[in-house]
């Protein structure tokens, strides 16, 4: 169990004990089940998941490589904290790049994604009453998505894409730090909507778009430094 193992594990086959054990441990990692510090028992993780020790210590090690665990020893394997630094740059690169793919995208929307998007933030807003940070989060990326998928530039995508990956895998839901700042985000998702249905500037749609993932940033900073 305290074994640290220097190499990249490979990836096991789809449907294989280790990749469900992979797959359950990092989604409660991500949801917040297991949180920083939390230290994960092989033998118990077993036995909820029902199978052997060995598929659950493969995992582990992948889980590892990935930089969601780390190893001590006599302590074992405890989940990793969230790195301030990496979450600024991270949030900061998303903003110029996820405006861009907005921006581009915006020309290329259909009254019915508009229309698939609005649905989206009328679930985030009754999300609020009964705030589920979480929830939020995932609905959040799900609205988004429909405002850049249509970026025409491939590369702009996928480096929006992988922005996201690096915020999910830093389990960084800004709105379980700041749930005030989600009231503030719905509203601005209307306002990005509407200026995409009045087929405003490009320039302008992309700065809107920054401003937001921006003020995002700035009220989770604001939050750290009290």
């Amino acid at each position: 169990m305290a074994e640290v193992v220097s190499t990249t594990p490979s990836t096991p086959a789809a449907g294989s004990k280790s990749e469900h054990a992979y797959v359950a441990v990092k989604s409660r990692i991500i949801d917040g089940s297991y949180s920083p510090g939390y230290r994960l028992v092989l033998a118990q993780i077993a036995d909820d998941l029902r199978v052997s020790v060995v598929p659950v210590r493969e995992a582990l090690r992948r889980l590892e490589a990935e930089g969601l665990l780390t190893f001590e020893r006599n302590i074992g394997a405890t989940v990793a904290g969230i790195d301030p630094t990496e979450y600024l740059y991270t949030m900061q690169t998303l903003s110029i790049i996820e405006g861009a793919a907005t921006a581009l995208s915006a020309p290329l929307i259909k009254p019915a994604d508009i229309a698939r998007a609005r649905a989206i933030n009328t679930e985030m807003r009754e999300c609020l009453d009964h705030f589920d940070p979480v929830r939020f989060t995932r609905l959040n990326q799900d609205f988004h998505s429909v405002l850049f998928e249509n970026c025409p530039n491939p590369h702009i995508l996928d480096l929006v894409h992988r922005g996201w990956a690096r915020l999910a895998s830093m389990r960084s839901s800004t709105f379980r730090f700041v749930p005030g700042r989600a009231h503030n985000s719905v509203d601005e998702h209307e306002a990005l909507m509407r200026l995409i249905e009045a087929d405003a500037d490009p320039d302008e749609i992309e700065r809107v778009s920054r401003l937001h993932r921006s003020a995002t940033l700035d009220a989770y900073l604001a939050q750290s430094k009290q």
